[in-house]
């Protein structure tokens, strides 16, 4: 049994309807290059508003420097709850100490990072654009899908990722993902259609596509300065 007096992570134990809960403690762990990313807003099928929460032990990145405006990004106003443990905000160069119920209020175009200074550092953000609902972030969905991808389920990853089309149809990005997962799953057109709208949305992607090695099943189909 959870703090939360259930038996699985994500529950309604009187069985009434418009509501869950779950526990901090039971939210999924997702590894990130920038501490643990924990997904709340999927779980608990929020649509009005982002909200995720990070993770951290003492000295290591548990938000990464950004500023919402990155292709990634969902530009969000964001508001930061310290849940557990201690960190230091850097808002726009200036350092802050954010103990545990400490709350840090961003906007976007405001660059910020936070490191924790405690071990067992939880970081919940909840977020969304200046007077406006979602859409979601587009990184959640390539996020989301890591789990699957790690495990060998290019299927359902793709399937993750993919949700990301009714609300970001042209970003690259995902497109990008999209077409890297098919090039591995030996899906060869579907990969070169979403490589086709990547490399036209996000020039970036034809950087990263160059020694990408998902894309080798595909690479004689790119364009030359692609193809290795």
């Amino acid at each position: 049994m959870d703090p939360a007096g259930c038996a699985i992570g994500v529950c309604n134990p009187a069985a009434v309807p418009g509501y869950q809960s779950t526990h901090l403690s039971q939210l999924e762990r997702i590894p990130l290059d920038h501490g643990v990313w924990r997904p709340i807003r999927r779980p608990l099928a929020i649509t009005g508003f982002a909200v995720n929460a990070y993770s951290a032990e003492a000295g290591e990145p548990v938000i990464e420097p950004h500023d919402e405006t990155s292709a990634g990004a969902g530009g969000h106003q964001e508001l930061y709850l310290v849940a557990s443990g201690a960190a230091t905000f850097t808002v726009a160069g200036e350092a802050m100490e954010a103990p545990a119920g400490a709350l840090v209020a961003i906007e976007p175009g405001v660059m910020r990072e936070a490191v924790a200074t405690a071990d067992g550092t939880t970081i919940v953000v909840i977020g969304g654009r200046p007077d406006c609902a979602l859409p979601p972030s587009p990184f959640e969905f390539w996020y989301a899908a890591l789990p699957a991808e790690r495990a060998g389920d290019l299927e359902r990853a793709h399937e993750i990722v993919a949700e990301g089309l009714e609300q970001w149809p042209e970003h690259g990005t995902i497109h990008y993902v999209l077409g890297s997962l098919c090039a591995r799953m030996g899906r060869r057109d579907e990969a070169l259609r979403h490589l086709r709208i990547a490399f036209t949305e996000d020039p970036r992607t034809r950087e990263w596509a160059a020694d990408d090695d998902d894309l080798d099943a595909v690479r004689d189909a790119l364009p030359d300065d692609l193809a290795g």
